[in-house]
Parts: structure tokens; sequence; C-alpha cells
């Protein structure tokens, strides 16, 4: 790495891997969309969130929202209705069970709503990691393609040193994951889990 690594400006961004998305009984799941490899996230982001945790930084959850209108029916891009019919009432909703961060990464130290790909866009996450004096981001999380290469872009922009965690992020084809990664390298250093974990724990 070409920077000093320190721990309590360091923040692992974890990016939507919520249980609407993850869990048996989770939206996803009951529309068929499941995927073995963005099952296997959180086990594999687990170690760098402890390591990180045990070094006193910061665990950020980005949940993506669907924020209910009139009676509760959600507001749904059209796009994401088309390629996701099955998105309806009760899926996550602020505040449910869908939409929380899975148990197995519990707590999160800053929780933030996002309601498009980016996790900084019309949300209080810059706001959030300056506040807490984070400038360096492990990034994980899903989709690769979309919710973290949007909150990888982003970041950038806005000068925060980006780490994405080649095997911390998964897609729903492994070309696409693959062709992600490929394209973020350009925009910060790409790094697996035991790799940041190992930079953590030496740091």
């Amino acid at each position: 790495m070409d920077f000093d690594l320190v721990p309590a400006r360091t923040g692992l961004l974890i990016v939507d891997l919520q249980n609407d998305f993850l869990h048996p009984k989770g939206a996803y799941a009951r529309g068929g969309q499941t995927s073995d490899a963005i099952a296997a996230l959180p086990a594999r982001v687990l170690p760098v969130a402890n390591a990180l945790r045990a070094k006193g930084g910061w665990i950020v959850s980005t949940q993506f929202t669907l924020v209910p209108g009139k009676g509760g029916e959600p507001f749904i891009a059209p796009h994401l209705k088309s390629i996701r019919p099955f998105l309806g009432k009760g899926d996550f909703t602020p505040g449910g069970w869908g939409h929380a961060l899975v148990d197995e990464l519990q707590p999160a130290d800053l929780t933030v709503e996002k309601v498009a790909y980016s996790a900084f866009y019309q949300t209080r996450m810059e706001f959030s990691l300056r506040k807490a004096g984070i400038d360096t981001l492990f990034v994980c999380g899903i989709v690769t393609n979309g919710g973290v290469a949007s909150t990888v872009r982003s970041a950038h922009v806005r000068d925060f040193q980006t780490v994405v965690l080649s095997d911390g992020c998964a897609a729903f084809s492994q070309a696409t994951h693959d062709s992600a990664i490929a394209d973020l390298s350009t925009v910060g250093k790409v790094i697996t889990c035991a790799q940041a974990q190992s930079m953590i724990e030496a740091a």
C-alpha cells in the first residue's frame, strides 16, 4: 500500500449485506433470486470486521431501502421493478428485519440508508464518515457492479482512500464480478480479505 493504515480512521464499508438479500427467508430468496457467491460473503468478511473492531476501527453498513408510501406500498424505481418484479410491500422497509444487516456481521457502528446504487447519493454517508474522522474505506458487499462500484467511485471523488476487497464482494454472475473488479482497480486498491486482515492486524 502507498499509505499508512490508521485503524481508528478506517471504516469497513459493508454494502447491502442485508437479510432481504441474503437470508433464506428474505425477499430475494422468496423471489427465487439466490447466489452461493453472495451467501458466502458474511463469513469471508467477518475476520476483517473483527480485526478492525479490535484495532478501534469502524464498521459501516449501508442498507438498501424501499421507502414506504401510502398504505405502506414502497416507491420502487421502474428499472428495478422490471428486473425484480417480486419486490413489494414489506420488503427492505426501514427498521424491519429484512432491512437489517445480517446477524453474522452485527453490530455496525454507523448505519446509512440508501435508495440508489451509490451509498453517497442523497444520504448522510459523507457527513457521518467525516464526523467519525474516517478517511480510509475497505469496501465489500453486493453487487460488485452495482452498489459496490457506484459507492467506490463516489468515495474516490470525495478523496477517501478506497480499498476494494475482491473476494468480499460478489455479483449474480462471476463474469460480471470479475469485470467490475478489473474496472475498480483503476479507481482504488484491490486486495483480498486475508490481505486486509493482515494489514489491519499489523497496523
